[in-house]
């Protein structure tokens, strides 16, 4: 059994899934090299933006690429999900740069 075949629900076992439709134009999504949270008692706003690190002098340039209001349910569970994400990228990376991984490379000094 493959680790996807176990976290898709079986359509005979009465579980929902998810039919989530993404339109064509949001395929490629929206890289962002920089966030800012805000919050208020009902909801959290997230801001993506792309800004521009090269700059030397006065303002940095930037440009915001996504905008999500969530409330504080969903950004709790956003956090364990992210949380749980990033484990499993520590875990796999950390694997990768053991000497006896095959596709592990020396760091350059």
């Amino acid at each position: 059994m493959d680790v996807d075949d176990e976290q898709v629900p079986d359509a005979e076992s009465g579980e929902r899934r998810l039919n989530i439709h993404l339109p064509p134009e949001l395929i490629g999504g929206a890289y962002a090299n920089f966030a800012n949270i805000t919050f208020s008692q009902y909801e959290f706003t997230l801001t993506f933006a792309r800004i521009e690190h090269e700059v030397e002098e006065g303002d940095v340039p930037g440009a915001v690429v996504a905008r999500v209001n969530a409330s504080p349910k969903f950004v709790e569970e956003l956090i364990a999900a992210l949380e749980d994400s990033w484990s499993k990228y520590r875990t796999r990376e950390g694997i990768r740069s053991l000497p006896e991984a095959p596709d592990h490379q020396s760091p350059e000094p």
